[in-house]
Order: structure tokens, then C-alpha cells, then sequence
């Protein structure tokens, strides 16, 4: 009966466990700026920035910078990442929409004309991940 009652008690935690992605971004030009990571997760609003699901970011480290996204259900995730070099908190592009600053994703890289999609980023969260990342 103890280990019954221990079992339910402690089932609704487990269903709702939080995860960690630990993140490595190799090839970071330079200590100047940011690192910015979106985690996203649908394709229906993958690369949109108001459906974001959780972001962070951190000061740029030449070589490899390293970052950590906090409680997070299980589930399927694609994350995208740009170096934001001037911190200005946004990802500068020139007149066509083309990136001027460095951009990279969880499992795919950028294609001759776009970006790759969400399927091709994503990744099953289901215990605290790491991932690298080449700038």
C-alpha cells in the first residue's frame, strides 16, 4: 500500500518532467555581441517570431559558445540560432531579406534559397539533450 501510494503521488511529476537542451555553437567569429537561440515547436510557426516557445541568449564567446534552455516538456523541438555581432537584438538582413548576420539550425543547414524547415530541425526531447551546433 506505501509503494502505491508513493506511485501515485509521484506519477503526476513524471508526466510533467522538464528537460534541458544544452547547446554548443561551434565557429563563433568573435567575442563582440550575442548568441541568440529560438526553440520552436510546431511547424506551423517555425522561424515565425511570435510563436516562439522559449528563447534565451548570451554573451558571444570566439570559438565555441555554450548555452543552456531550461524546463522543457518532453516533446519535439528545432531550434534556431543567429550570432547577433552588433546586440542589437535583431536578426539585421539586407533589402532581399537575406541574413547579414550568421545563422544556424538544430540538424540542418541553410539551403541555396531559404531556410530548412521545421522536420528537417527537429529533434525529440525526451531527457536532458546536447546538441552542437556549426555556426
Amino acid at each position: 500500500m506505501k509503494h502505491l501510494f508513493l506511485l501515485i503521488m509521484l506519477f503526476p511529476a513524471l508526466l510533467f518532467s522538464q528537460n534541458e537542451i544544452s547547446v554548443e555553437v561551434h565557429g563563433v567569429p568573435s567575442s563582440k555581441g550575442k548568441i541568440s537561440v529560438a526553440v520552436y515547436d510546431s511547424e506551423e510557426g517555425f522561424l515565425k517570431f511570435d510563436h516562439v516557445f522559449k528563447c534565451d541568449s548570451i554573451a558571444a564567446k570566439k570559438g565555441i559558445t555554450r548555452l543552456s534552455i531550461k524546463n522543457l516538456p518532453k516533446g519535439e523541438y528545432a531550434l534556431a540560432i543567429f550570432y547577433d555581432e552588433n546586440g542589437n537584438n535583431i536578426l539585421d538582413t539586407n533589402w532581399l531579406g537575406i541574413p547579414k548576420e550568421k545563422v544556424a539550425f538544430s540538424n540542418a543547414k541553410m539551403k541555396t534559397f531559404g531556410p530548412p524547415n521545421f522536420k528537417e530541425c527537429a529533434f525529440l526531447v525526451s531527457s536532458d539533450y546536447e546538441i552542437s551546433i556549426e555556426l
